[in-house]
């Protein structure tokens, strides 16, 4: 399977919302609000295989210091293939020599992200006001 990782790649609300559905992410039930995020972050990375969109993450950034991941997401049916490793490799090249790098995550991506460097930020409490419930 050849995967194409692309850097601001154009993205359609149906192909997106596949991926958050497939995810159980509760922005999937905001989608024009989700595809004005997406589209309107630093940052947009995306993974495609024969055309279809089966990864997706974004940045916002200051352009300078800060970037923070709010999302990183690939097909379920495409997931521990290395595509998520060449999304984040991908932003990388545009962040990794940013002086903070920022993201949250739960569950076995807390693993994911810890293989690619990322750890607990000292004392830190993560905090939130979030309407969702899938966390």
């Amino acid at each position: 399977m050849e995967v194409l990782i692309s850097i601001s790649d154009s993205i359609s609300e149906d192909e997106v919302i596949d991926i958050y559905k497939t995810n159980k992410w509760s922005s999937a039930d905001k989608p024009k609000e989700l595809l004005a995020a997406l589209n309107n972050s630093h940052t947009l990375v995306t993974a495609r295989t024969s055309g279809k969109l089966i990864g997706i993450g974004n940045a916002i950034s200051d352009g300078h210091l800060v970037v923070y991941y709010p999302h990183m997401l690939v097909h379920t049916d495409y997931q521990g293939k290395g595509i998520g490793r060449k999304m984040m490799e991908a932003m990388q090249s545009v962040y990794g020599n940013f002086h903070q790098q920022m993201l949250t995550a739960d569950g076995e991506a807390v693993k994911f992200y810890q293989a690619l460097g990322f750890e607990r930020a000292g004392k830190t409490e993560p905090m939130w006001i979030y309407s969702g419930e899938e966390h």
